[in-house]
C-alpha cells in the first residue's frame, strides 16, 4: 500500500505563489509515476501535472506557471504554482502509479491523497 499526504495550500492573492508538497510511502518511489490533479466545485477532476522518472508534463492552463518536481531520497512531489490565478482554485490532489508510464487519467492511478484546499482571490 502507498500512502500520499498533501500540504501546504491556503489562501493567496491573484498573482501570488504557492508551494505543494506530497510526502508518499513505499520503497519503489523513484518507479511511481506521480501527478497532480485539481478538482473546483462542480468540476472534473483533472490530472494539471505528471512526473515520469525525471520527464514531466503538463496541461495548457498550467503550463509555464507550475512546476512539477520530485526528490527521490524523501519520497517527496511538489508543485510549486507561481502566477495564480483565481480559475486555480480548487482541491489539489496528489496521486501514484506504481510502476506505470506517464498518463492524465484518474483511473491509471491507484493511490491517492487526501487533497489540500488552494483558493486564489481576485
Amino acid at each position: 500500500q502507498v500512502q500520499l499526504v498533501e500540504s501546504g495550500g491556503g489562501l493567496v492573492q491573484a498573482g501570488g505563489s504557492l508551494r505543494l508538497s506530497c510526502a508518499a510511502s513505499g520503497s519503489t518511489f523513484s518507479t511511481y509515476t506521480m501527478a497532480w490533479f485539481r478538482q473546483g466545485p462542480g468540476k472534473a477532476r483533472d490530472a494539471i501535472a505528471v512526473i515520469w522518472r525525471t520527464l514531466t508534463y503538463y496541461t495548457d492552463s498550467v503550463k509555464g506557471r507550475f512546476t512539477i518536481s520530485r526528490d527521490n531520497a524523501k519520497n517527496t512531489v511538489h508543485l510549486q504554482m507561481n502566477t495564480l490565478r483565481p480559475e486555480d482554485t480548487a482541491v489539489y490532489y496528489c496521486a501514484a502509479a506504481p510502476g506505470s508510464d506517464v498518463s492524465f487519467s484518474s483511473s491509471s492511478y491507484a493511490y491517492w491523497g487526501q487533497g489540500t484546499q488552494v483558493t486564489v482571490s481576485s
